[in-house]
Parts: structure tokens; sequence; C-alpha cells
């Protein structure tokens, strides 16, 4: 009995299931602008939706989609996104290390409004409009685990950068469109392929998705 609902096959429900030893092989190591930046390294994972990616190398390991987004990822020491922002609201729960959660509604990355230190297993739902960044505190790397709200894929500018941190972007030749997509380098097969030699020195049983 399934009440009008679709009826999944048992091959339709395998194509709902995500083993993480095949989703750490599918990791993007510059997924946003900032990832190139000194402090912002880390590898990204889509597993529902693009996770606000600016670049189009994303697939998402379950691709029907959801009223929901997820996305995962893991950083170094003193690493993680930079200074920015979104028009829906995007909750972490921290899996590995320790997080430093800042927010604030000021553009500048230097006057947060306020912070947080969360560990394992603690939880965080930032609201639409607030700016915030995020580092890996601990003395080892850390994952987490994101859940944001649907949206638009390539229809405006999202993440919304500080206009700081678009301009250190941009000044290594990193930088996003109208859209929202990223405008890549030519020297950005190169870049990628050295920050996935760092990331999966970090944690050996990762890599980055094919080109």
């Amino acid at each position: 009995m399934n009440n009008g609902h679709q009826i999944y096959t048992n091959e339709m429900m395998m194509k709902r299931v995500v083993r993480f030893k095949d989703l750490k092989k599918q990791g993007i190591p510059a997924m946003f602008i900032d990832s190139v930046l000194p402090g912002h390294m880390r590898m990204n994972y889509a597993v529902l939706g693009d996770t606000a990616s600016e670049n189009p190398e994303f697939k998402p390991a379950i691709e029907e989609p959801h009223k929901f987004q997820i996305g995962m990822g893991y950083a170094p020491t003193g690493c993680g996104p930079a200074w920015h922002t979104h028009d829906y609201v995007e909750m972490f729960l921290v899996l590995e290390g320790k997080w430093r959660y800042q927010w604030g509604y000021n553009d500048d990355p230097s006057k947060p409004d306020g912070e947080v230190i969360l560990g394992k297993w603690d939880m965080i739902s930032l609201p639409p409009g607030i700016y915030r960044s995020f580092e890996v505190v601990s003395k080892r790397k850390g994952w987490w685990f994101a859940v944001l709200d649907p949206h638009p894929v390539f229809a405006s500018k999202d993440p919304i950068w500080s206009p700081y941190i678009e301009r250190l972007a941009e000044n290594v030749g990193f930088k996003a469109d109208a859209t929202g997509k990223m405008i890549k380098p030519k020297e950005y097969t190169q870049i990628r392929r050295e920050l996935e030699t760092q990331l999966v020195a970090l944690e050996p049983d990762t890599a980055a998705i094919a080109l």
C-alpha cells in the first residue's frame, strides 16, 4: 500500500544509497573561489544538490531532487570557508575536530559580532543574510556535515562573498560571474591538482572527482 506515492524498485532505491567509502572519492578541492586562498583550503562533497557550489564540476551522490540539500567536507587546522552569506538557511553538524564559527552583519571579516567553538556532534543553524565563516581550531583536521535550504543553481551570486574576499580571490585569478559560476584561470587544472595533493595527504583514502 503506497497511498498514491511513487513506487520505487530496488534498483531505484540503490540510487538513493550513499556509501561513504565511495563518496570520499568524489571530492571537489576547488568548489569555491576562496578555496585557493591561504586559510581556506578544504575538500567539499555534494551529497544532495549543488550545496552552493560555484564550480560546475560537482556531481551529487544522490541525483534525485529533494526539498533540502546536503554537503560534507573536511579541512586542515586553521582552514575553512571565508566570510560570506547566503539568502537561505545553512545548518552544520560537526563530525570531527573543533570548529570556530563566527558571524556578523559587517562585510568586513575582521569585525564579527559573535562566535562559538563547536565540537563533535554539536550543531549550528545560520540564518539568511548574516555573514559567517568557520575554521578548524583543533590540532588535526575537521569534518562537517551541512544541510541547506533548496535554492536555484547558477541563478545569482551564491555564496555572497565579502568584497574583501572577492578581491583576494580575483588577485589570484579566481572569480564568479553574475550567475555565481566560477570563472577559472588558465592555470586552474594545475592549481586544482596541487590542492588535491595537499588535502589527500591529510585524508589518504579520499580523492577528487575526475575532471
